[in-house]
């Protein structure tokens, strides 16, 4: 008999291992939620000219793989359905073995991506993150019984290349597991799941002190000089940088544990990786977006991004084309509600940041919401996540879900001048509210454009602003500090309304 030489065998061998079994892309595990009523998109990677087929919920759709190994069908739109279902992909490869991949427990209700920086990524349970924990913390653990809302959490990644999968899987909420989920996420789902009645999964993809930039795609920011340059000085960091060597590693490593038995800060890398920072542009979407895209979602919910290295003039342009080409990306005008940042006592919540935040409001299916009452003095992560939770749940049951609710607090809409006294008429009123005692942190400038605090008082859907100070005022501002000790206009519905000013 002849024998094959080594060489043949062990061609062989790497050809067999070459041979890719049928696999899905990362969204896709046990305890998945897929969004009702639209077309689901299913994909991934398999033998070039496989044949691979999906089966759920009565129906079967087959594909086969492109040269480059990759496939996708779509599944027709679905009813939400709380039963346990299995989801089934099949194929033969090219040893004519049978491939199945079944995910259990699989239901069909709504799905919201939740992306952003540390207050996104702000855990349920301080067990779970260092800086997290929630209001009540023991008792919301114990109470978050609800098998149909789940969350997949994907893992930190960051690229310089959009990348195919990111870790993570779906959880079932239990107090086993609500621990660990995003925060803003789980009290979203909650409030979302309890009114809709159907099954509501989050993805969340986040990472702390990301700017807006490092989410967005590099396609997308070619096409503006400003946003290019932001590009190209990136581009310019990954090419000289230079790893450490194993000896500097070392040495670092040993200074790195030294600090941490002293309890001290460790010190900084000689060199750092310009890829692995979530200040550089697009990182963070190559990382962690791009390979959830196009998983079937209903919107996006976004906390933060303000961490932005570039000239920060640029943070409203930013925010929309991040929005912009997100809808692009899937395909549709994906409702996107964010949240302004909350009251702090520091530069980086200044009421001019709340302002360009705000500026993303004029773009179509946008909502925000407004946190000043719910921030922390001197902690950049407020622990009081269940209103905001709420507050972004109403946008979507008011806009998405068509419920009858309030969805904002007092918005200001107009300025009359009326015998040394401003009238500033306000949208979303209801009935205006001073919380806690008489209105605070209006004040009202003249001619001069210098400020002073303003007595106010509520008239119907107005508040009206005097200075014996300013005899003749002609503009005003509301909560115009970072941390507006005292802002207390709210509406009926509980919602607070967000800082202006009238000279905007």
């Amino acid at each position: 008999m002849k024998i094959a030489s080594p060489a043949l065998l062990l061609a062989l061998c790497s050809a067999t291992s070459l041979l890719a079994d049928v696999k899905l892309a990362s969204p896709f595990t046990d305890h998945m939620v897929l969004q009702r009523e639209m077309n689901v998109p299913v994909w991934g990677t398999a033998d070039a000219g496989e044949t691979v087929t999906v089966e759920f919920a009565g129906q079967k759709k087959s594909t086969t793989a492109g040269p480059d190994g990759k496939w996708r069908v779509d599944l027709a739109p679905l009813t939400a359905s709380a039963e346990p279902r299995d989801f089934v992909v099949s194929s033969v490869n090219r040893k004519s073995e049978n491939v199945n991949r079944k995910f259990q427990d699989v239901l069909v209700g709504e799905v919201w991506l939740g992306s952003g920086q540390s207050n996104m990524d702000f855990s349920v349970s301080k067990k779970a993150k260092y800086f997290a924990g929630v209001i009540n913390e023991e008792q919301e653990i114990a109470a978050a019984n609800h098998p149909l809302i789940r969350m997949f959490t994907g893992t930190a990644a960051k690229a310089y290349t959009p990348q195919e999968t990111v870790g993570g899987a779906w959880l079932v909420c239990s107090p086993e597991t609500v621990p660990g989920f995003s925060a803003v996420g789980y009290f979203f789902a909650r409030e979302l799941q309890q009114e809709l009645k159907v099954p509501v999964g989050i993805i969340v993809e986040s990472f702390g002190a990301s700017c807006a930039h490092a989410w967005i795609r590099r396609e997308a920011m070619l096409g503006d000089p400003a946003f290019k340059a932001v590009l190209d000085e990136f581009d310019a960091q990954v090419k000289k940088f230079v790893p450490l060597t194993d000896d500097e590693n070392k040495v670092w490593q040993e200074a790195a544990d030294q600090a941490k038995a002293e309890g001290k800060r460790p010190p900084r890398k000689p060199r750092n990786d310009p890829v692995q920072d979530q200040h550089n542009a697009t990182v963070m979407f190559n990382g962690m977006i791009a390979p959830v895209i196009p998983y079937a979602i209903r919107g996006v919910l976004w906390y933060q991004g303000e961490s932005i290295t570039a000239p920060k003039e640029l943070f409203p342009r930013w925010n929309e084309l991040l929005i912009a080409d997100w809808r692009k990306l899937w395909g549709r005008e994906l409702p996107f509600y964010f949240v302004q940042l909350a009251a702090l006592d520091n530069a980086s919540n200044s009421p001019q940041v709340r302002e360009w935040q705000a500026e993303a409001l004029k773009l179509p299916a946008t909502g925000m919401v407004v946190t000043l009452d719910v921030g922390d003095k001197k902690d950049v992560h407020p622990h009081n996540k269940a209103p905001v939770g709420d507050r972004l749940s109403r946008l979507a049951l008011a806009h998405v879900y068509g419920r009858d609710i309030e969805f904002s607090g007092p918005r200001y809409e107009s300025l009359t001048t009326e015998d040394g006294a401003l009238r500033l008429k306000f949208s979303h009123a209801g009935g205006l509210v001073a919380k806690a005692g008489a209105l605070a942190t209006f004040e009202i400038a003249g001619s001069d454009g210098k400020y002073e605090s303003a007595e106010a008082q509520i008239d119907g859907d107005s508040v009206i602003v005097t200075s014996t100070a300013v005899p003749k005022p002609i503009v005003a501002r509301y909560a115009w500090a970072n941390y507006p000790e005292g802002a207390n206009l709210f509406n009926h519905a509980g919602l607070p309304a967000a800082p202006f000013r009238t000279d905007r």
